[in-house]
């Protein structure tokens, strides 16, 4: 039975306020990918049966959770509120002409990423036409600690928010923070992250960052490739998904 690896990797009945427990439940069944038990909710929450009983009872009322041979997934709702995403967010509106311009020049695949509760979602993405292409799918949703498009944005997280996922994520483990740090500050410094099997074996990645008119980091735009195919064109690839999240962010900025 596959484990579940809670949002900020610690027990959350601690760290996370009472009224939030029900959006915290949520959150870990909608990114689980499968139906997902009640012994595994407790697993990965830290909270008492009892009370998990007590907060999935809502989620079910109100069409966001559905229940079947106590087996527990995204409800009816998520089909709504998945739909009202696509057609109103700003981010994805002015990023997918980008997104597919990038995709057809380089012949890979491209995602939209952001940072969400120490993970790096992907919110929409353009799929390679070639026969070997990468796995990543929208929705998907990662630690915010390994990867291109997971450290393109916490490089650029607010210093408090990035201390919190890095203590979160590697706790008394000062040698792997201070590389970490090292890594984020080269990151900030050359305006992209890359990275090759640190997520899925044999993808290589580039992801850069995409910021509004406050400079203030939105999101990400990723290229995945498999290693083999970007091989001897890292540069093109990385100067493409750098210009491609620069015309992004200049859109944005007419908002």
């Amino acid at each position: 039975m596959q484990k579940i690896i809670p949002p900020d990797r610690e027990k959350p009945d601690a760290a996370t306020a009472i009224s939030e427990r029900p959006l915290m439940v949520l959150s870990i069944i909608a990114r689980h990918g499968k139906p997902v038990t009640v012994k595994q909710l407790r697993e990965a929450t830290g909270l008492p049966q009892s009370t998990l009983y007590r907060h999935l009872l809502p989620l079910k009322k109100w069409g966001l959770v559905q229940e079947q041979d106590n087996l527990y997934a995204p409800g009816p709702l998520s089909v709504q509120l998945a739909w009202g995403f696509d057609h109103t967010s700003y981010l994805v509106g002015n990023a997918r002409a980008e997104m597919e311009k990038l995709a057809a020049k380089c012949g890979e695949s491209v995602g939209l990423m952001v940072a969400v509760n120490n993970q790096v979602m992907c919110l929409d993405m353009v799929e390679s036409q070639q026969s070997l292409r990468c796995s990543f799918s929208k929705g998907r949703s990662h630690p915010l600690l390994r990867g291109a498009s997971a450290k393109s944005l916490l490089a650029h997280l607010p210093a408090l928010a990035a201390d919190a996922v890095i203590a979160a994520s590697l706790p008394d483990q000062a040698r792997e923070e201070q590389c970490l740090r090292d890594e984020l500050a080269q990151i900030r410094a050359q305006g992209y992250a890359v990275s090759e099997g640190e997520v899925d074996m044999g993808v290589w990645g580039v992801g850069a960052p995409i910021f509004d008119k406050s400079h203030q980091l939105v999101g990400a735009i990723s290229l995945m490739s498999p290693a083999i195919r970007a091989e001897g064109r890292q540069q093109v690839l990385i100067a493409l998904t750098v210009k491609a999240a620069f015309a992004i962010s200049e859109r944005l900025k007419l908002y």
